[in-house]
């Protein structure tokens, strides 16, 4: 039974969701903005937005948390000396939705996550 399990498994196992998730992750940081399904979008939001809160400590401690989450050095530099400057005095909501539509007949409905200005 799925009793208080709330995450979408995208018909993959544990580590291809894992996978997914920090790939989508990586190239929001390094693009700032990426074109996905709705349901991938809202999966990869909290992930990215407990990295953006983490990096804004700016500590050795946090780049590691990052970087393991993230495992690209180029997205935790960017996500460090970038993003979390950006956001310094945000308390939260560092990125946003915005629904795209249907592109085709059976393709899902796409998303576009992108970081907030």
């Amino acid at each position: 039974m799925r009793h208080h399990k709330k995450r979408r498994t995208f018909n993959r196992d544990k580590t291809g969701r894992e996978a997914l998730i920090r790939s989508l992750a990586r190239s929001l940081v390094l693009e700032e903005g990426i074109t996905t399904t709705i349901a991938k979008a809202k999966e990869v939001r909290p992930f990215i937005e407990r990295l953006v809160t983490a990096s804004k400590a700016n500590t050795v401690a946090s780049r590691r948390t990052v970087s393991t989450r993230l495992r690209s050095p180029e997205a935790v530099k960017k996500l460090h000396d970038t993003l979390a400057p950006r956001y310094a005095a945000r308390a939260g909501g560092y990125t946003r939705i915005v629904k795209l539509g249907r592109i085709g007949k059976r393709v899902a409905e796409m998303a576009r996550i992108e970081f907030v200005s």
